[in-house]
């Protein structure tokens, strides 16, 4: 059976019911199960994973869509996390018994009804990018949700308005398209001087000789009192859950700093923190034994209650019957 799941970024982390209207949305799908929210207000961003066959994930993601562009409006939004749009990115991720190639074309349909059902600015990035620098998120994000009416004219949507209505004003853009499992991964320090975030963000950064397949921003997270380097790691394979942590540990200690816990936003496959497991405790074998040496080496329970077992994606496709 084939199995995809979606990612949708949405630019709202701050009213309860808004939140809980959207995610009635995606359960109203058949096919499509709803398994996890993971919410910030500091981000004012909301993290939803939904999983199912590719075309009940498809219309999931739509209703999102649809359901973000009702209420949430763009030209008062404000928060730590960089944002284009209402939703801000939607990616597809294969899971079983599909290609990311046929992710790719679920993505290119549900761009082609974002923008012409919905009037969405559609970017495509990821396997759906149309030329080199678009597969990177941050390159079409640049500037943000306030460059918009410029960026619309020079780097026109792929899809979508191209003209900075009343409308678009209010929804903003949205950038979609398939990738493979991506990590979202936060590391606290003990200093509220975001400075020193972003300079270890900077120096751990893969585009800047840093950690393959690691990008990082800096931020201040005043909900936890602190900053944070913000990490995703886009081939966890390459560079894992535990060499992330340790490598900002280092740079922490190098700025007379002190990391103090860890936080994963959304779901992560089973195999990313046995490896991290692993790396703590080279000759465990049991599986439970080595996700909890996880949960504890990585702080993943020090900044918010965490249990692995609703933090595994597998584990959870499996409780779903999907």
């Amino acid at each position: 059976m084939k199995l995809m799941e979606a990612v949708p970024n949405v630019s709202e982390g701050r009213r309860p019911d808004v939140i809980a209207e959207i995610a009635r949305r995606v359960r109203a799908v058949p096919g499509a199960s709803l398994l996890h929210i993971d919410s910030n207000a500091d981000a004012n961003r909301t993290v939803f994973t939904v999983a199912g066959k590719p075309q009940a994930v498809r219309r999931a993601a739509f209703a999102l869509l649809q359901a973000a562009a009702e209420y949430i409006d763009m030209r008062t939004q404000r928060g730590a996390h960089p944002r284009l749009g209402a939703t801000d990115v939607c990616p597809f991720v294969p899971v079983a018994g599909m290609t990311l190639t046929e992710a790719a074309e679920e993505a290119e349909r549900l761009a082609q009804e974002a923008a012409q059902k919905l009037g969405l600015p559609v970017y495509l990035y990821e396997a759906n990018a149309h030329t080199p620098e678009r597969k990177n998120l941050a390159f079409i994000r640049r500037g943000e949700y306030e460059s918009l009416p410029q960026k619309l004219a020079e780097l026109p949507p792929d899809l979508g308005p191209r003209a900075f209505s009343p409308d678009v004003a209010k929804t903003g853009a949205t950038v979609i398209g398939a990738r493979n499992f991506l990590i979202a991964f936060n590391v606290s320090l003990n200093t509220r001087e975001v400075a020193a975030a972003k300079e270890i963000a900077a120096v751990l950064r893969e585009k800047n000789g840093g950690l393959p397949a690691v990008k990082a921003i800096g931020w201040l997270m005043p909900g936890y009192d602190c900053a944070q380097v913000s990490f995703n790691l886009t081939d966890y394979q390459k560079t894992g859950l535990a060499a992330v942590r340790e490598a900002a540990k280092q740079q922490a200690e190098k700025r007379g700093l002190a990391v103090t816990g860890s936080e994963l936003i959304g779901l992560a496959p089973e195999e990313a923190l046995l490896n991290a497991g692993r790396f703590y405790a080279p000759g465990l074998t049991d599986k439970t034994a080595l996700l909890k040496t996880a949960e504890r080496e990585l702080g993943l329970n020090k900044i918010r209650p965490f249990d692995f077992r609703k933090r595994i994606l597998e584990y959870l496709l499996f409780i779903k019957r999907l």
